[in-house]
C-alpha cells in the first residue's frame, strides 16, 4: 500500500532506493554485539595500550611517522577482518621496540629518520586499526562511548611520554631516556597481547580496497572531509610551543609543557562527548568540533599572552581529541557489517594518511619562524579544517531524504497504524516512526 508519512520529522527512503550496502548484506548477519559485560570492556581497556603506543610520538617526531601511523591501515585493516589481530599486535610490538632501541644508537639524520620515522611508523600502522575496529565490534548502542575510553590511552601517553623524556633526558641522556620508554611501550604491548579477544569470526578472503564503499556519497564525502581537515589539523601540535616562545615570550620549559597540557584536555575531549555522540550520532556530534576547531586556530591568530595560549591549548586539546576519537566511531557506523570494519577504516584512514603528510609541510613553507610570522600558516590550517567541517555536514546532508516520498509499509496493529523502521548511519541509531496510511 502507498502511502504518505504524516509526521514533518520522519525521513525516509523508497525501498526501492535503498543503499547498495544494504542491497549487498551478507546473507547471515553477525551475532549482535554484547554492549557491554567483563570481555567487552577488557577490550576497551587492552585498546587503550595500543593508542598509547600509538599517538605519543606524534607531538615530538614528525610528519613521516603520523603519516606511516594512518597510511598503513589500507594494509592491516583487511589483514585484521582475516582474523589476525594478534599478529598485527606482535608485529607493532616488534617494530615500534625495534625502532625505538636502534633510535637510541642513532647519531645521523638517515638513521634517525629510518629507526624513529619508518619503523616506529610501521609499527604504529599496525596497532592503530585494530585498536579501534575491536572495541567498535563490541558495542552498537555505546560504542562512541567505548572507541572514545579506548583512544583516550593516546592522550594519556602524550602526558607520560611528554614528561618523562624531558625529566630524563638531562640525567641520563637521550640514549637510555628513549630505552626506557621503549621498554615501557613494549611491556604495555605484551600486556595487550594477553588480554585482546576478537569477538566477529574472519569474513569471507577480501580484496585489499573494498571501492564499492565509495559508491556511498556519505562515506566518500566524509573520507574526503576526515583528509582536507587533518591537513590543518596537526598543525598547532607542531607550532604551539614554537609560538609560545617565539610570540608570547614564554621560557623553553614552559612551551615543551604546553604539549603535555594539550595532551591532557584531549583526555576529557576524547571521553565526554562520545556520551552524546550515542545519543545523536557520531556524525552528529564531530560536525560542530570540527567547526569548532577551525574556529579556534582563527582565534589563535590573535593570542600573544601567556593566558590566551594557555586557554587555546586546553580548547584545542579538548576538541581536536573529540575529532580523533569521533572519526572511527564515524566510520564503524557507515559500515554495514561488522566484518568490513577494518577494511573501511583502514581505507578512510589510508586516504585521510596523504593530509597529515602535506599538511604541516606546507605550513612549514608558509611560515617564518625567524622573523615571527605565524599569520598564513594558521590561516592556512584554519581554512582547510573549515573546508573539512564543510564537507562532513554535506554527507550528514546526503543521508537525509525527502518527506512525502511514499513508501511500501507492513501493518502492526489496530487503526491501520504502519510502523516504519531506519537506521540512521549516522550514529547507527534505529528509530521506529508510525505513520498513517492515505
Amino acid at each position: 500500500m502507498d502511502i504518505e508519512l504524516r509526521e514533518s520529522n520522519a525521513v525516509v527512503h523508497r525501498p526501492s532506493q535503498r543503499s547498495s550496502e544494504e542491497r549487498r548484506a551478507p546473507p547471515e548477519a553477525p551475532e549482535a554485539p554484547p554492549n557491554g559485560g567483563w570481555h567487552a570492556w577488557l577490550q576497551v581497556f587492552s585498546a587503550s595500550f595500543l593508542v598509547f603506543n600509538s599517538c605519543f610520538a606524534i607531538s615530538w617526531i614528525g610528519t613521516v611517522q603520523a603519516f606511516l601511523l594512518i597510511l598503513v591501515g589500507v594494509i592491516t585493516g583487511p589483514v585484521y577482518d582475516r582474523g589476525y589481530c594478534r599478529l598485527l599486535i606482535a608485529s607493532g610490538a616488534f617494530f615500534i621496540f625495534l625502532g625505538l632501541l636502534m633510535t637510541s644508537f642513532a647519531t645521523e639524520y638517515p638513521q634517525i629518520l629510518l629507526a624513529q620515522g619508518i619503523l616506529v611508523g610501521l609499527g604504529l600502522g599496525c596497532l592503530y586499526v585494530p585498536g579501534v575496529a575491536i572495541v567498535a565490534s563490541y558495542f552498537s548502542t555505546r560504542r562512541a562511548v567505548a572507541v572514545g575510553l579506548a583512544s583516550a590511552g593516546g592522550s594519556v601517553s602524550g602526558v607520560i611520554y611528554v614528561i618523562a623524556f624531558r625529566r630524563l633526558q638531562p640525567r641520563i641522556g637521550f640514549g637510555w631516556a628513549t630505552r626506557i620508554i621503549a621498554f615501557i611501550a613494549l611491556t604495555t604491548l605484551l600486556a595487550n597481547l594477553v588480554m585482546t579477544k576478537t569477538r566477529t569470526k574472519p569474513g569471507p578472503a577480501r580484496t585489499l580496497l573494498d571501492l564499492k564503499a565509495f559508491k556511498s556519497a556519505r562515506y566518500t564525502l566524509f573520507t574526503a572531509g576526515a583528509t582536507v581537515a587533518l591537513i590543518g589539523l596537526y598543525f598547532p601540535y607542531f607550532y604551539i610551543p614554537i609560538y609560545s616562545e617565539r610570540i608570547v615570550g614564554t621560557s623553553a620549559d614552559f612551551a615543551f609543557y604546553l604539549l603535555a597540557v594539550l595532551n591532557a584536555a584531549s583526555i576529557f575531549g576524547r571521553i565526554v562527548p562520545n556520551f552524546l555522540a550515542d545519543r545523536i550520532g557520531p556524525l552528529n556530534v564531530l560536525i560542530p568540533c570540527t567547526f569548532i576547531i577551525s574556529g579556534l586556530i582563527y582565534a589563535w591568530i590573535g593570542i600573544k599572552n601567556t593566558g590566551g595560549i594557555v586557554a587555546f591549548t586546553i580548547f584545542y586539546g579538548f576538541f581536536s581529541g573529540s575529532f580523533l576519537s569521533l572519526m572511527p566511531t564515524v566510520v564503524a557506523s557507515l559500515s554495514p557489517d561488522p566484518r568490513s570494519y577494518g577494511t573501511r577504516m583502514g581505507m578512510s584512514f589510508g586516504i585521510g594518511s596523504f593530509g597529515v603528510l602535506i599538511g604541516n609541510p606546507i605550513a612549514g613553507k608558509i611560515l617564518n619562524v625567524s622573523e615571527g610570522k605565524f599569520a598564513g600558516a594558521q590561516y592556512f590550517a584554519a581554512s582547510t579544517t573549515l573546508a573539512g567541517a564543510v564537507l562532513f555536514l554535506m554527507a550528514r546532508l546526503s543521508m537525509v531524504g525527502k518527506i512525502g516520498h511514499k513508501v511500501q509499509l507492513s501493518k502492526i496493529g489496530p487503526r491501520r497504524w504502519y510502523r516504519l523502521e531506519e537506521r540512521r548511519h549516522a550514529g547507527g541509531v534505529l528509530r521506529n516512526y508510525s505513520v498513517r496510511p492515505e
